[in-house]
């Protein structure tokens, strides 16, 4: 029997970038950096600012620096590669390079996904039952439910790379688009691929499902929890802590949403537009996520403010 390089053939894939805007790869390079710096610049505040300052070593600020790190993890596994495609004509991907970034670009969306869960589930424990907050929220439990997002989405995507190399790659090597994505991978392959087709959707529309429907029970019993309070500026202030968070669900979940619609009903739409929301979801949460935060959650924005201004006054403090 040939050996697994002799059964797979091609060595490298040739990924396009953004096919029938391949003029303009040096000009669209220059948003993805600056959406690159912004992410690490952003996720790096936020994280030095939680790690010194007490008064913020708390679960929700936890869970928010667990996002931060896994913000910069997916933009650092995406963006590099596709400035390498468009400023360097660095097109060629090793194959096993091509599957690693595979592999981390869908564990560390799941990562988020879970992230995301778990931050409403923290909203919920401190405004529907909040004599319990403490008990419930301890700092080992919060590394716990870290874990347990870290873990979920490690053995989720781990079939995928090893379904992957059983398959045979003999002539098509060219992937339509800026990064490997696992669909993209597969519609390669010289072989049936029921299985990975079968399997990466189903990966996907659980992972959706569930978090999207843990959210959604979450806030409605937020909801119904925060219309009993009687006092019209304790009901504001309750939505108010959640409001970071339901931007954070917006900015993650809507390109995601738009990139699937386009690809599954969008027929008539060209590969460049998929290809674009498909690099917007990978990019965009990482980068906007930070400033949500340092906006809307005032602590955050105080601390901030004194990290880089200390001499400048903080209203309320």
């Amino acid at each position: 029997m040939a050996d697994n390089a002799t059964h797979r053939y091609i060595s490298s894939f040739f990924l396009v970038g953004i096919p029938g805007l391949q003029a303009f790869h040096c000009w669209i390079g220059i948003p993805v950096f600056l959406l690159f710096a912004l992410a690490l610049l952003g996720n790096n505040i936020i994280i030095i600012t939680i790690k010194l300052d007490p008064s913020l070593h708390q679960p929700m600020y936890f869970f928010l620096c667990m996002l931060a790190m896994n913000d910069m993890a997916l933009a650092s596994s995406t963006a590099p590669k596709m400035l390498g495609i468009f400023w360097l004509d660095a097109h060629r991907f090793d194959f096993s390079i091509c599957l690693a970034q595979m592999y981390f670009i869908h564990t560390f969306c799941i990562v988020e996904s879970a992230l995301l869960v778990a931050m409403a589930f923290d909203r919920y424990v401190a405004i529907c039952i909040t004599l319990l907050y403490t008990t419930i929220l301890t700092t080992p439990g919060v590394i716990k439910m870290g874990l347990a997002s870290m873990i979920r989405a490690t053995f989720m995507v781990l079939p995928c790379p090893l379904l992957i190399k059983r398959l045979p790659y003999y002539t098509k090597y060219v992937i339509n688009h800026a990064y490997c994505e696992h669909m993209a991978m597969v519609k390669l392959a010289s072989a049936n691929t029921h299985i990975n087709r079968a399997y990466g959707i189903s990966v996907a529309l659980a992972v959706m499902v569930l978090d999207l429907g843990l959210i959604a029970t979450s806030y409605i019993k937020i909801l119904q929890a925060v219309f009993r309070l009687f006092s019209r500026n304790a009901r504001s202030k309750a939505l108010g802590t959640c409001a970071a968070h339901v931007c954070t669900i917006l900015v993650s979940y809507t390109p995601a949403l738009f990139s699937f619609l386009t690809h599954s009903i969008g027929k008539k739409v060209p590969p460049s537009i998929h290809i674009i929301f498909a690099s917007l979801y990978l990019l965009v949460p990482p980068t906007v996520n930070p400033l949500v935060y340092g906006v809307k959650t005032k602590q955050i924005r105080d601390r901030v403010v004194s990290l880089f201004f200390p001499n400048k006054k903080i209203s309320g403090n």
